[in-house]
């Protein structure tokens, strides 16, 4: 449990985050809004519209549109993270107290960003007519899978990054590759007309597995998931397990080298 200072630190921390990310812009916080939705407007008319991708998906502009929001919420949470600890390096040798709170800060604010995110999706899909689940009260669940294990590679690259500023362009090479390998701006369908193995391959990504969860729980059931195309329950274990996994490893990593973080810096 957080002591009460820690407490009070975290709550300004995302305060203080949260005002000066949007600092000097005209709109300020519509920005949390309309960026996804500036960015799926282009989608939409590229892929969706003109090379009709998801033409055999019930609702794929909502799938899509949902996909992006948890799709910039791990890129937000892991590239901010990564750059959190060198940000406050002032504070670091300034004041004591659990290095760790920096990187939830920073976590908690793309957490707010991407609930905001997720009621103009659920607005723009019961618009749509959408399918919702009557199991859709799981939804909670993996946005807490997600949360993890973007919390963890947030962590990992932190810790990395106070050494080696190398690691933010490669990070941003690897988000590139993320995106195209899951099943964001297309549906799994159309990788498994291709190949199976490759499209199960693609399933055991967490992040592909929550999208297509949460694309069967909230906007159709035609949205295949990892344990509809995969019959080993060990394999279908996999996706679920690694978000808590990395987030362990990551916590571990990052508090046995945050002792030295601020003479790093």
């Amino acid at each position: 449990m957080f002591e009460r200072k820690n407490r009070i630190l975290l709550k300004e921390l995302v305060k203080t985050d949260f005002k000066l990310r949007y600092q000097g812009s005209a709109i300020g916080y519509l920005w949390s809004v309309l960026k996804p939705l500036m960015l799926f407007a282009v989608m939409y008319v590229v892929f969706i519209y003109f090379l009709r991708f998801g033409a055999d998906v019930p609702h794929f502009a909502v799938a899509m549109l949902l996909g992006m929001v948890l799709w910039q919420f791990f890129t937000e949470t892991t590239n901010l993270g990564m750059m959190s600890i060198v940000g406050r390096g002032d504070l670091l040798r300034k004041l004591s107290f659990p290095t760790h709170i920096i990187v939830v800060a920073v976590s908690i604010n793309a957490l707010i960003n991407l609930l905001i995110n997720l009621i103009i999706v659920l607005i723009f899909g019961l618009i749509n007519g959408v399918d919702i689940s009557r199991y859709a009260f799981l939804t909670p669940l993996l946005l807490i899978e997600l949360y993890a294990f973007s919390l963890g590679v947030a962590f990992i690259l932190a810790t990395v990054y106070v050494r080696f500023r190398d690691i933010g362009p490669i990070w941003e090479v690897l988000l590139q590759v993320g995106m195209y390998m899951t099943p964001l701006i297309y549906p799994i369908t159309l990788v498994i007309n291709v190949n199976q193995t490759i499209a199960k391959m693609l399933m055991l990504s967490p992040i592909a597995q929550i999208i297509q969860d949460m694309r069967h729980l909230l906007t159709s059931p035609v949205n295949l998931t990892t344990w509809q195309m995969i019959h080993r329950n060990w394999l279908v274990a996999i996706p679920y397990l690694l978000p808590f996994v990395v987030l362990i490893i990551g916590f571990l990593i990052f508090d046995k080298n945050s002792k030295k973080f601020a003479e790093t810096i």
